[in-house]
């Protein structure tokens, strides 16, 4: 497949890493030089079936991090924010982060046919830039609707996920709102879009400043036009999941805000409950996307999970006596915790109950004031505990 812009073209090579996720080692000039800071952005086209071109940006290297396509974004404009590249460059640390854009949004062939607006042409989307990049074998971040994609893309085909982080996510759209609001809104997107990126920012981002929320406005309108936006949202409002979480095999963390206005905590936590293999992280605040507010707090929740290590700036040091604050018994269940056992797992080796081991396990993450069990086992891997 041919993917060009004016530096030429750009080529990839698959590799795998120990853990068996995909790496790629990006074999010709950049396409785009987006960005001349400390971390190069990288940005060439998959081709669909079809024909079509789907725009890719690649930052990093190493084990393969993919993020599936959100409502609308743009992978050159997006990169230009500074609290969106702050985000990807977190996950940037020791991986490869791969984003796209949808067919109709950003860098993305514009033209997009009705019939196209389904959650089977995105899970192709997403299994275009895999074989475009030769990614046998990815870790997952499903942001928001890119959840969803996530969730069908890993339940289809587990053998080529790793692993998956989803956050902001739902399992059922119709449950996003009444059936009347639901089609308000996407009648306000499609005649009024202005009006409409406003509506969404304000749910959005209810805390955001006038010139954040401008911003982000200003960047809806001019990664879609309205009718691919409106199609989009209802696309959202009529995906529905429920029945692909079961079957998923990878691993799984799913993190939500707790007062989330446009994907509510209680859809994040039906995701965690039909899951076979999931922990659920809520942190504090009302930003839906995860590189504003405290997007530091969102990545310390997912690097150890990714087996990322967190940057510098964004680790917060486990306190030299927080280990001597657990007892014998919480570090014994720390320790198998560590190994990747769960409750049930852990209570059958220690002739407990399941219920005692979860007790165990929120001492644990309170006394060492991390978030995730992922989180928790790290620290002491690095204290020298296990």
């Amino acid at each position: 497949m041919l993917s060009r812009t004016r530096a030429g073209p750009i080529t990839a090579a698959a590799s795998r890493d120990a853990e068996g996720a995909g790496s790629v080692v990006l074999t010709a000039s950049t396409l785009l030089d987006d960005y001349s800071g400390p971390v190069r952005q990288t940005t060439g086209f998959a081709r669909m079936p079809d024909g079509g071109r789907v725009a890719f940006a690649v930052v990093g290297s190493g084990p393969a991090v993919v993020l599936p396509a959100w409502w609308v974004s743009n992978v050159v404009e997006d990169w230009r924010s500074d609290p969106f590249r702050r985000f990807v460059e977190g996950l940037a640390a020791e991986r490869m982060v791969v984003r796209y854009d949808r067919v109709g949004t950003g860098v993305s062939d514009r033209e997009r046919q009705d019939q196209t607006f389904t959650m089977e042409f995105e899970a192709a989307t997403l299994d275009a830039v895999l074989d475009e990049l030769g990614l046998e074998r990815v870790s997952l971040v499903g942001i928001s609707c890119g959840g969803c994609v996530a969730v069908s893309f890993a339940a289809k085909s587990p053998e080529r996920v790793d692993r998956m982080v989803l956050y902001g996510s739902y399992a059922d759209g119709h449950a996003l709102g009444p059936a009347a609001a639901r089609s308000g809104m996407v009648d306000i997107v499609r005649s009024h879009w202005g009006l409409g990126s406003r509506v969404l920012a304000d749910m959005f981002g209810p805390s955001w400043s006038p010139e954040t929320r401008a911003a982000f406005t200003a960047s809806q309108r001019a990664s879609a036009d309205a009718r691919v936006a409106a199609s989009l949202l209802e696309l959202i409002y009529e995906t529905d999941v429920r029945e692909d979480l079961p079957s998923v095999r990878a691993p799984a963390l799913v993190v939500h805000r707790e007062h989330d206005r446009a994907m509510r905590l209680r859809g994040g936590r039906e995701v965690a409950a039909l899951l076979p293999s999931a922990e659920l992280v809520t942190l504090p605040g009302d930003n839906h996307l995860p590189w504003h507010g405290d997007s530091d707090a969102v990545l310390r929740a997912i690097a150890p999970f990714l087996g990322i290590k967190a940057p510098a700036a964004l680790a917060r040091e486990l306190r030299a006596d927080a280990l001597d604050e657990l007892s014998k018994r919480e570090r014994e269940v720390l320790g198998l915790v560590a190994q990747g056992l769960s409750d049930a797992q852990v209570a059958a080796r220690l002739v407990i109950s399941p219920h005692t081991v979860h007790r165990h396990v929120a001492n644990i993450l309170a006394k060492l004031q991390v978030p995730t069990r992922a989180a928790a086992a790290a620290h002491a891997a690095r204290a020298g505990l296990l």
